[in-house]
């Protein structure tokens, strides 16, 4: 948290409100944030006088095209906000980096656990070459590469149980525990099913269940369950329409059979025992 339909909502925001307009200087409150330039002095100074053009996303992955051939990347991680907002604004308790623009507005990183990044990547420079991270994205779930004939052949030979498989990044870009668990639920696979033992018929309700979740979450604004908020500062609302993932002991909305929860490698998996048989 916060996953692909979060990230996504915000990307939406910040191309709606921080383009075009020059980002003249900021401050850095916490230095760990920066993962590059390796000193975090040099954060800054890579970015004064850049005009953001763009903002994409490449699985959970905000990366910000820059006037000057340069990228500015960022990774929410658990608790990770960008908040677009006036300066003269109390500064939030875990605000770590804010990013100064000519329009009288800033950009804030704030970040309660401090596992988000901020990365400044030089002109002309492959983002991936410095944010790692970006090397190991398997397709992101709206891609035309993410086909059921890539799906089938990437689970083929696993052998561990398939919410496990989903969480990996590597598999496909994006996905997190919430969304897994309600792709699960549509698709109606266990989430203690063996990866190489599903069907054909089960991948394609599977990948269908992917993209329909996350368009749906998107559309909803993504999920709040603890601190998520888009840019300007607003709940996201697919928590309360959602099928399984923190229902514990409510009743299905399908079938009303109580949701289960149980730990597959250290995560939390719901799902419905009826449905989901």
């Amino acid at each position: 948290m916060p996953e692909l339909p979060e990230v996504e909502t915000v990307r939406r925001g910040l191309n709606q409100l921080t383009l075009n307009q020059e980002i003249w200087g900021g401050d850095v409150l916490l230095a760990r944030t920066i993962a590059h330039p390796p000193s975090s002095v040099d954060f800054l100074p890579g970015l004064a006088g850049s005009v953001i053009t763009q903002w994409h996303r490449r699985g959970k992955y905000l990366l910000a095209e820059l006037s000057s051939s340069a990228w500015l990347g960022v990774h929410l991680r658990m608790t990770g906000q960008m908040l677009w907002l006036d300066p003269q604004e109390s500064l939030q308790k875990h605000t770590r980096v804010r990013l100064f623009f000519t329009s009288e507005k800033e950009l804030r990183f704030v970040d309660q656990r401090t596992f988000g990044k901020m990365w400044w990547v030089p002109p002309g420079t492959p983002p991936e070459s410095i944010i790692t991270g970006l090397q190991i994205l398997g397709p992101d779930p709206f891609s035309a590469e993410f086909s059921v004939d890539y799906l089938a052949l990437a689970l083929q030979n696993r052998r561990r149980p398939i919410k496990t498989a989903l969480l990996d990044q590597s598999l496909v870009a994006g996905v997190g525990n919430i969304y897994a668990d309600e792709a699960l639920f549509l698709s109606g696979v266990p989430p203690k099913t063996l990866c190489a033992t599903l069907k054909l018929e089960q991948i394609e309700r599977l990948r269908a269940a992917i993209i329909q979740v996350l368009q749906v979450s998107i559309e909803a604004g993504g999920t709040t369950f603890s601190n998520f908020l888009n840019v300007q500062g607003v709940n996201g609302n697919y928590g309360g329409v959602a099928w399984v993932y923190n229902r514990t002991g409510a009743p299905c909305r399908v079938c009303s059979t109580p949701i289960e929860r149980l730990k597959l490698a250290g995560r939390s998996a719901h799902f419905c025992p009826q449905c989901q048989r």
